[in-house]
């Protein structure tokens, strides 16, 4: 019978946590239905520089929204704080796919998506992001979701609005 020693016992418990701690996850899923095709939809969503006009979240402060390429946004938090992250456009899918990834890989990373499809009555656009990394343990996630479904609200006007001009 092979019995662990106190150090391999102690080696397994500490790589148990660590991995266990990488291996976070947390998921954001939003959907709104917009009265408008996928590509009016689009328009609004790639056009970065109109955001500040509308996005009560993210503003894009440098950068372009082209697949390969990074941006820099200002984040506004639940408490109005505002931060700065950064995220590398993974994939631009026209009109129905934006992918964005950012973060530290380890202690907290991202991956955002836009995914437009047409139904009855418009486009669904469906916002869902998810956390990795052992920040998700630490960080209270529960403001982004009512957030991200203000950004789907603002689309929707924004993308209203520019129909009725």
């Amino acid at each position: 019978m092979n019995i662990l020693t106190s150090k391999q016992l102690l080696f397994l418990g500490v790589s148990v946590v660590f991995v266990s701690l990488l291996t976070g996850c947390k998921t954001v899923h939003t959907e709104i239905v917009i009265p408008a095709e996928p590509n009016e939809v689009w328009q609004v969503l790639v056009d970065s520089d109109s955001y500040k006009d509308w996005n009560p979240v993210l503003v894009p402060v440098s950068g372009r929204l082209l697949e390969g390429e990074s941006m820099v946004y200002q984040m506004t938090g639940p408490d109005s704080s505002k931060t700065q992250i950064q995220a590398e456009v993974v994939k631009m899918e026209v009109p129905k796919e934006l992918n964005q990834y950012g973060g530290l890989w380890g202690i907290l990373t991202f991956d955002h998506y836009y995914i437009l499809e047409p139904v009855e009555g418009g486009t669904k656009v469906t916002q869902y992001e998810i956390y990795r990394g052992i920040g998700v343990w630490f960080w209270n996630a529960s403001w982004v979701e009512p957030a991200y479904s203000n950004v789907n609200e603002a689309l929707r006007d924004q993308v209203l609005k520019r129909k009725s001009d």
